[in-house]
């Protein structure tokens, strides 16, 4: 049985005798005040942070966090309190500790919802520490080494757990080690069969390749000596999951993949890396399009190593990575190696560059928890966030940005700034103008064209890729609808005020402030934003304000809600203003509103049929007049039935270019042998524009009839 005293030999190779015994010092605190209790496995329970502490000691991690990982299940399971801890070991462990520790103290619906916030409170104490998280993944790899006791359907509820947030968080911060574990336990988990399946394929698989795998590494070996090039070479072997992976999403055959032959060439410095490179092509051809390199440019979590495939003897396929060994070190450990070399008093750039990625990772998450509703949208954007990154795209200045696979310009536009994610209009890919829903691909050269007043489009939700992008366009959303129902809301109250001969600016503040406090309401911008949504009836409340401000004046007016001007509206008020579907108004024509409760103000023409029944409620139907100052399209359905002949289409869509029009949709239903009806829906200015098109459909000689189409 591993003990402390194992513990402390192992921490000698590294930390010096008084920081040793300070960790020694937590595992006595953590004994005792685990006294008594159990592991379901039956062990005593300070067997696991001692266990957790020796993961963090394989990957030497300083003396803080190995305290930490001692004391991680203080706060949670026993009587001591974060206070006591930081009397005791001082307030940077105690807040390790805290940042690992669940929220016991509150008692949520689900499961779902406490795994969130737990999660969500351990993000805020990775910002002010990124060890938070190393200690996390330490604890839970132990936990899924000793799985066993538990029942099946919770080891598979805590495996998908893993696969789905912890080992990608590991892979994202480039602890490889950790991370295949983890992924390789919880598919042991999730299916048992499988993996035990795999494990005895892949057993026997490597027992007959020996030889070959023999034959190659000295093949390579030999290459290496005679260049008098220093490298070691070693095999290479898929994990379990990998291997499952390729299986079921390539769909081929195990002995497939298993042809693969996996080769790592360890040597001294970049320079090495690239003659190398040149050794190894020499002797066996290279894969056309399969080499990378990521040392020029390193991946998000810092990885960097040179990756090229190569046709080998009697034509097996070859896989060789090619890396220094403090790529080797960033690979297996990513920004653990941060420590590793911070515990020799000595600095690396790919450590420190690392270390600098993944803080700026857990800001780009803060920036999500900000943007997001609640906290299981949040862990849904995280999710989609620990994809892997796999391209490269340039901005002006030559910087390189990472996206993830599939990731849009908007994507691109977000990632750079949310303001300039907000802002954007247009993009130039290689100096040539591009869609914003272009999807950007590896060496392209991006700039994006930002305007002050522009504002982000609902429409980008059904293509952005990355969290950030889509957390940072739904805050966005959800603040301008806030806004414009606010202005929406400020406009009805108005009105509803005009026939008592006052408004909303004219009231004492004292009116406002005691009519608030009847009706509920925190605030002013609250009261406006219900009135714009239609949560609230415009005139009931401006009823309530008079009758604070006047007992009496509501005896003496009629208090009706037909009085005051109508409300203007232009088309352009946003998400709080929209345009019924069943009779598509047009400016021109004579339009009512009636409110929708969340909708805002629903606007109909006044001879449509929908409204018959908001007529019989007046105090949700608002008379409604179209501004002067229109510039924006509005869409109408015709119906034509016109003779069918060849080139039909082609005709109408010419003469509606011509009249300045454009075709939203078009479709075309055979009445007979002679007739067609041809269902037109159009983008136009407005009545008059519609008219001025009709009447050139209508001089078309084979045209019968023509019908605007309304519900």
């Amino acid at each position: 049985m591993f003990t402390i005293d194992d513990l402390a030999d192992r921490l000698g190779g590294y930390l010096p005798s008084d920081e040793i015994q300070q960790v020694k010092r937590a595992f006595y605190y953590a004994e005792q005040a685990h006294d008594g209790q159990r592991r379901r496995s039956g062990e005593p329970y300070v067997t696991h942070p001692l266990a957790v502490a020796n993961i963090l000691a394989n990957m030497h991690m300083d003396h803080q966090s190995l305290m930490a990982a001692m004391l991680h299940d203080v706060i949670e399971d026993t009587g001591v309190s974060k206070k006591a801890l930081a009397a005791q070991f001082g307030d940077p462990v105690a807040e390790l500790v805290d940042g690992v520790s669940k929220l016991t103290q509150i008692t949520f619906e689900d499961k779902a919802v406490a795994q969130a916030e737990n999660f969500q409170k351990m993000v805020l104490a990775m910002s002010r520490d990124i060890r938070v998280i190393i200690v996390k993944l330490a604890d839970r790899l132990h936990n899924m080494r000793t799985l066993g006791a538990l029942r099946p359907d919770k080891k598979r509820r805590i495996a998908r757990e893993t696969l789905e947030i912890y080992a990608r968080i590991a892979g994202r911060l480039g602890i490889n080690t950790i991370r295949i574990e983890l992924e390789d336990l919880s598919f042991q988990a999730i299916h048992p069969m499988r993996s035990e399946r795999i494990k005895r394929a892949v057993a026997s698989a490597r027992g007959n390749r020996r030889s070959a795998m023999r034959e190659i590494q000295s093949s390579l070996q030999q290459s290496l000596d005679e260049e008098v090039l220093q490298g070691t070479v070693m095999g290479r072997q898929k994990h379990l999951l990998s291997i499952y992976k390729k299986m079921r999403d390539q769909r081929k055959p195990f002995a497939e993949i298993m042809d693969v032959f996996g080769f790592r060439i360890i040597t001294e410095d970049v320079a090495n890396c690239y003659r190398i490179l040149g050794v190894v092509h020499n002797l066996y051809k290279p894969v056309p399009g399969r080499f990378k390199d990521y040392i020029a440019i390193p991946k998000a979590n810092g990885y960097q190593s040179l990756h090229t495939t190569l046709f080998g003897p009697r034509g097996m396929p070859i896989e060789v990575q090619i890396r220094t060994r403090e790529m080797e070190a960033m690979a297996n450990n990513g920004i653990a190696a941060h420590w590793l070399y911070k515990a020799g008093q000595t600095t690396h750039p790919i450590a420190e560059g690392s270390h600098a990625r993944a803080r700026a990772w857990v800001k780009g998450l803060l920036e999500m928890q900000r943007h997001a509703g609640n906290s299981l949208e949040f862990i849904e954007h995280v999710k989609n966030d620990l994809f892997p990154d796999d391209i490269y795209v340039f901005t002006p200045k030559g910087d390189i940005m990472e996206l993830p696979q599939g990731a849009t310009v908007i994507d691109f536009a977000y990632s750079v700034h949310t303001d300039i994610g907000n802002n954007c209009i247009a993009c130039r890919i290689d100096r040539h103008l591009a869609p914003l829903s272009t999807r950007v691909e590896s060496g392209q050269t991006l700039e994006i064209i930002t305007a002050p007043g522009a504002r982000p489009n609902l429409a980008w939700l059904s293509f952005v890729s990355t969290a950030k992008a889509r957390s940072a366009i739904r805050h966005a959303l959800k603040h301008q609808q806030q806004t414009e129902a606010i202005t929406l809301g400020r406009r009805l109250l108005n009105k509803a005020l005009a026939p008592f001969e006052t408004s909303l600016e004219e009231l004492d503040d004292s009116v406002l402030q005691q009519a608030l406090k009847e009706l509920e309401i925190a605030s002013q911008d609250s009261l406006l934003e219900s009135l714009g949504l239609g949560n609230r009836m415009a005139n009931v409340v401006a009823r309530r304000l008079i009758d604070v401000a006047h007992d009496d004046l509501l005896d003496s007016r009629s208090g009706t809600f037909d009085g005051g001007k109508a409300v203007l509206i232009s088309g352009s008020e946003g998400m709080v203003i929209n345009f019924a579907r069943c009779c598509h108004p047009l400016p021109g024509d004579p339009v009512l509103g009636h409110l929708s409760m969340g909708k805002g103000l629903v606007v109909h023409r006044a001879e449509c049929r929908n409204l018959t029944e908001h007529k019989n409620d007046p105090d949700k139907l608002f008379t409604l007049e179209w501004s002067d100052a229109i510039d924006e399209d509005f869409p109408v359905a015709l119906r034509i039935e016109i003779e069918s002949h060849r080139g039909l289409v082609a005709e109408l869509a010419g003469l509606v270019t011509d009249a300045d029009a454009n075709i939203e949709r078009i479709g075309i239903e055979e009445r007979d042998a002679r007739l067609s009806t041809v269902n037109l829906t159009l983008s136009v200015k407005g009545r008059v524009h519609l008219a001025r098109i009709i009447k050139r459909i209508r001089n078309l000689p084979n045209v019968v009839k023509i019908t605007r189409m309304t519900n």
